[in-house]
């Protein structure tokens, strides 16, 4: 079995994590290099058309009630073994990222965060793990904003991961898209043996995962947080 190596993209919806993938993988195929992809949404993407285009074999997995992230995590062995029997040098799973207290990045892959310059300043501090653990940082849309808006937006990224390569990307005319071939080119082998999640998930289930409707306090159990932030385990 040729050694593989396996990236995670997760970002906001809209963030363009799609659009930079397209010219990445452009970019690996032209060097001789094969891909395979993942595509995780919750209830509907057509992404894999797009993909396709590339000439890249694409895998839709569609989370429905679980957490996107979380889905991603429980199948990924299954990934690999796909990606493995395509005979590709690499796994590029993208995930939707919905939860911004999800880190979906293992220890092997290399993590890779979109955001969107656009979404205003503050946004680097308001992601949570998908961002601070990522490996890579890539900045879409800074094209959009003034040079003294970038820089802002730049530092807090910093504050947030003061170890992120910071990547600044153009998911229409490829900008960049080569220095995130490049680094792929770099990262480490994956090896599921070895394989363990990069950062905790959130704290617990609670009964709204499970599908309690009923919002009266007295109906829910589990790690629980008020309004006023006192955090509570209720039982059965």
């Amino acid at each position: 079995m040729k050694p593989m190596r396996m990236v995670i993209v997760a970002g906001t919806p809209g963030s363009g994590k799609t659009a930079v993938l397209m010219h990445t993988l452009r970019s690996l195929k032209s060097r001789g290099l094969k891909s395979s992809v993942v595509k995780i949404d919750c209830l509907y993407t057509d992404d894999d058309k797009k993909f396709e285009k590339v000439g890249v074999p694409t895998l839709v997995g569609l989370s429905m009630d679980m957490c996107p992230d979380h889905y991603a995590i429980y199948n990924i062995d299954d990934m690999i073994k796909w990606a493995e029997k395509n005979e590709s040098d690499f796994l590029i799973v993208e995930t939707a990222g919905l939860c911004h207290r999800c880190a979906p990045y293992t220890k092997n892959c290399l993590g890779v965060c979109v955001i969107d310059a656009t979404s205003g300043p503050n946004t680097p501090l308001k992601v949570g793990p998908f961002l601070s653990t990522a490996d890579i940082a890539v900045v879409t849309k800074g094209d959009m904003i003034s040079q003294a808006e970038r820089e802002i937006f730049r530092e807090r990224i910093l504050e947030v991961n003061p170890s992120a390569k910071i990547i600044e990307a153009n998911g229409l005319s490829g900008q960049g898209c080569m220095e995130l071939a490049e680094e792929m080119i770099e990262s480490r082998e994956v090896s599921l043996e070895n394989e363990e999640l990069r950062h905790s998930a959130p704290l617990a289930v609670c009964t709204l995962c499970v599908g309690e409707t009923r919002v009266n306090k007295k109906h829910h159990r589990g790690i629980l947080r008020r309004i006023d932030g006192f955090q509570t385990y209720e039982g059965e």
